[in-house]
């Protein structure tokens, strides 16, 4: 069945243009300048993190989808105090991370590594600011929700923006967001009782210097030089290997583990049986994952993609004749996470089991996209 033609609406990252060689409608010095948001009746923000990768599409994404804000404070470390950034027409002085940076914030979207969240995220509560935290520093935190908004914003019942009371709410792993966008539509209607998910992770998710480095690497393979290992410990270019995380005493990667605790917490279902391989893939930026399904009831692979047309933030793409089917490179810094290659699990007995492949922009829905979602649900 030849499926319409994708149309997803394209959403730039001015702080990566050089290193992703994607088309782009703002330069990388361009001033974000789409729309003016600056509202007296939004909300006071706070970007943690602003000069990183993440931080930077908070900036995006807030422009993008015209989010009120009413003053907007830019932090970051010691090291990028005093930069200056324009932002929708207006200049900003990044300013350092302190104890008393969240005076009279209401929102604080936090992207700069673990142990930054968990000093600073607290202090930040504790001044009444929800803080919308992308790190894995609360994430299994028992009262701490981990919100995907299309998957479970009741999660987030009884945080409310002008309460006064502070909270901390956790943005999901990069590849669980990806996986359960394209998985819940379906565990909704067949209930999902055991998933096998192997991915295919981009360099993005480790950061704009792991990007350059795979972009140097790959120079000096072709010109028949030693590649650079500082990211990474091992060639990258022209090769694949299992994702970087620490590997725990049961053989698993903390990233494979994310994975399972995750998709428990969100689902709210400790019962479901999850299994993942993750892997490292020489892409630049972009996620992509292998989601074996087996389900309570049938589930027809016919149904599963009409399901999976009408989820939102979820596009299929799966022309069998074409043998067009998800691409990392298509989905980059897009917002909605592609879905194709769906088809019955042949190993498995009256369609109780389905194979789906999946693509998302990690930056994008995996991280900064997620979590300014999260804060409009507070609006």
């Amino acid at each position: 069945m030849k499926l319409p033609a994708l149309s997803l609406h394209h959403h730039a990252t001015p702080f990566l243009h050089k290193t992703t060689a994607l088309p782009v409608s703002r330069s990388s010095n361009a001033p974000f300048s789409v729309r003016m948001s600056l509202r007296d009746d939004g909300p006071s923000i706070a970007i943690v993190g602003v000069t990183g990768a993440v931080g930077q599409e908070f900036l995006s994404v807030l422009s993008d989808r015209d989010f009120p804000y009413r003053s907007l404070k830019l932090l970051a470390s010691k090291r990028s105090a005093g930069k200056s950034l324009n932002y929708e027409n207006r200049d900003y002085t990044v300013e350092e991370l302190t104890d008393n940076s969240f005076d009279g914030v209401d929102i604080a979207l936090f992207s700069a590594g673990g142990s930054i969240s968990k000093k600073f995220g607290p202090i930040a509560a504790d001044k009444g600011t929800i803080v919308v935290d992308n790190s894995s520093a609360f994430r299994m935190h028992e009262g701490v929700p981990l919100v995907i908004p299309e998957v479970n914003p009741e999660a987030m019942d009884g945080i409310k923006l002008a309460s006064g009371k502070g909270a901390l709410i956790a943005n999901p792993n990069c590849s669980t967001i990806i996986c359960l966008m394209a998985a819940t539509p379906l565990h909704r209607r067949a209930k999902v009782t055991r998933m096998v998910v192997s991915t295919y992770q981009a360099a993005s998710g480790a950061g704009a210097a792991a990007m350059e480095e795979l972009e140097q690497q790959t120079r000096e393979v072709l010109e028949g030089k030693e590649p650079t290992c500082y990211i990474f410990s091992q060639q990258y270019a022209f090769n694949l290997f299992s994702h970087n995380a620490p590997v725990l005493s049961n053989g698993y990667n903390e990233e494979e583990m994310k994975l399972v605790k995750e998709t428990r917490k969100i689902w709210n279902n400790n019962d479901v049986k999850v299994t993942a391989t993750c892997i490292r893939v020489p892409v630049m930026r972009a996620h992509a994952e292998s989601v074996n399904l087996q389900f309570e009831t049938p589930l027809d692979e016919d149904v599963a993609r009409e399901i999976l047309s009408n989820a939102p933030g979820v596009v299929v793409i799966d022309d069998r004749a074409a043998n067009n089917f998800p691409t990392p490179l298509e989905v980059s810094n897009k917002d909605d996470v592609a879905v194709g290659r769906i088809r019955q699990d042949v190993s498995q007995e009256g369609n109780y089991g389905l194979d789906i492949f999946v693509c998302g922009d990690q930056i994008r829905k995996g991280a900064a996209l997620n979590a300014v979602q999260i804060a409009e649900l507070l609006l």
